[in-house]
């Protein structure tokens, strides 16, 4: 074991031989395949916690909860489905109305934006928000996801193609043939929606939105609250 280095566990090595010791090195655990040992190693070090001098806190951490989120109740974890804002990023590949009419959303035209399309979850509930215009946008949809996000071109709305629907927004259909830049779709069952001169905003509230396309509401309280108020729904029920 190397004592190298100038990492909170170097010193503690350093420190345990300056006393005339040495760290004491026990397997606890034997005749595990890889992935195994990796997950154990991961409990182990949420575990200890802060009490731990690991830098890295293991392959699996992301599935584990943050420890500075153990007072808060997290969708994945105390609730089956995820609680996600959805910006819609209205423009030229994307319109309120087609997605209201239809039952879709979508986003796409580059990797960051399709990774964040496909993040999504049949169950996940989403909020959606619309920029705010001339006094128009603001939260205007709560729905859940029926179907994960496919490239538009396989996407279909009842027996009938999505691209061969009337469209309010004519270009859905750019690169749709590229894997990287088409704009990917996830079929949504609206459970009650707004017209976008009637979205729910109240300015100066601390309410959240992100040019992210897909944000977790864990942890945000205060818009929850505000959703729930506005639109008469109960969230939390929605993803258990």
């Amino acid at each position: 074991m190397s004592d190298e280095g100038d990492s909170e566990k170097a010193n503690r090595i350093r420190e345990i031989k300056k006393a005339g010791l040495s760290p004491i090195i026990r397997v606890i655990a034997s005749g595990l395949t890889q992935d195994e040992a990796l997950l154990i190693e991961t409990t182990l070090i949420w575990k200890l916690g802060k009490f731990t001098t690991n830098l890295a806190s293991g392959h699996f951490a992301g599935k584990f909860r943050p420890h500075n989120k153990l007072h808060l109740e997290l969708s994945g974890f105390d609730y089956q489905n995820g609680l996600y804002y959805y910006n819609i990023g209205e423009g030229p590949h994307r319109n309120w109305e087609d997605y209201v009419k239809y039952g879709f959303i979508s986003a796409g035209q580059g990797e960051r934006w399709r990774d964040a399309m496909v993040g999504f979850k049949k169950g996940d509930v989403i909020v959606a928000y619309l920029k705010r215009r001339k006094n128009a946008g603001g939260f205007v949809g709560i729905g859940r996801i029926s179907q994960k996000a496919e490239m538009i071109r396989n996407i279909c709305i009842g027996t009938k193609r999505l691209l061969n629907l009337p469209l309010l927004c004519k270009n859905m259909d750019d690169n749709m043939s590229d894997p990287k830049k088409s704009e990917y779709v996830a079929l949504v069952q609206w459970i009650k929606t707004f017209p976008r001169n009637q979205g729910k905003w109240k300015s100066r509230s601390g309410l959240y939105t992100t040019t992210h396309v897909r944000a977790s509401l864990d942890g945000q309280p205060k818009t929850i609250d505000f959703v729930e108020t506005e639109f008469g729904v109960d969230l939390k029920k929605l993803i258990v």
